[in-house]
């Protein structure tokens, strides 16, 4: 019965990366498929490669932080686990159905911790764990802003001059080929790992 459970429960972790999937990893295959560089198929293929190769060139840190520096691994529990999960499915599908920018971060760790405080109480969260992962989903972006902001000034400096505009558009479609396995890499370094973060903690609660 627990294996049957723990199956279960491996499913439900699957489902959310299926819906994290749909909400957060078309951002790396947006702009390929709306310049036609790539095919909707195409470009799926092309993310989903990318998406999988990223714990080769990145490693499982990601992983790890989920599995163990969220809640103490003593109350973790396949119950918990689900709970968790099923919350975080539930908010992401709301914002997608309201068209609303959120993240999967935000839903799968508020969602263990909240099933982890309704089992034990606010004692069984990590403080240093939750304080390095909720600096950096606010730090991210910013981040993400500011180099984004730098990267199409330095693009519009060296580029200016340039005269021959096909010459220059065909070099810009082949990077965004390189772009978009880059977004794909840094979304299967970072979002897709929390599923193997929650498999992992599964795998401790049994």
């Amino acid at each position: 019965m627990d294996d049957l459970l723990l199956v279960l429960v491996v499913a439900v972790a699957l489902g959310f990366d299926y819906v994290n999937g749909f909400h957060d990893a078309a951002n790396s295959i947006a702009t390929v498929v709306s310049t036609r560089v790539l095919s909707p198929r195409a470009a799926v293929i092309w993310a989903a490669f990318f998406n999988f190769a990223a714990f080769l060139v990145f490693g499982d840190a990601v992983a790890a932080t989920i599995a163990n520096d969220v809640v103490v691994q003593d109350v973790l529990s396949i119950g918990m686990i689900f709970a968790g999960l099923v919350g975080a499915i539930i908010w992401n599908l709301i914002t997608f159905v309201f068209g609303l920018p959120t993240s999967s971060s935000h839903a799968l760790v508020g969602g263990m911790a909240g099933a982890a405080v309704a089992k034990a109480g606010f004692g069984v969260l990590i403080a240093d764990g939750l304080r390095k992962i909720g600096v950096f989903i606010v730090l991210s972006p910013l981040i993400g802003l500011a180099m984004g902001l730098l990267l199409t000034l330095l693009i519009f400096w060296v580029f200016h001059r340039t005269r021959s505009t096909e010459r220059l558009n065909q070099g810009f479609r082949i990077g965004q080929l390189f772009s978009a396995a880059a977004f794909s890499l840094g979304h299967g370094a970072n979002d897709a790992q929390k599923t193997m973060g929650i498999i992992l903690a599964l795998l401790i609660a049994s």
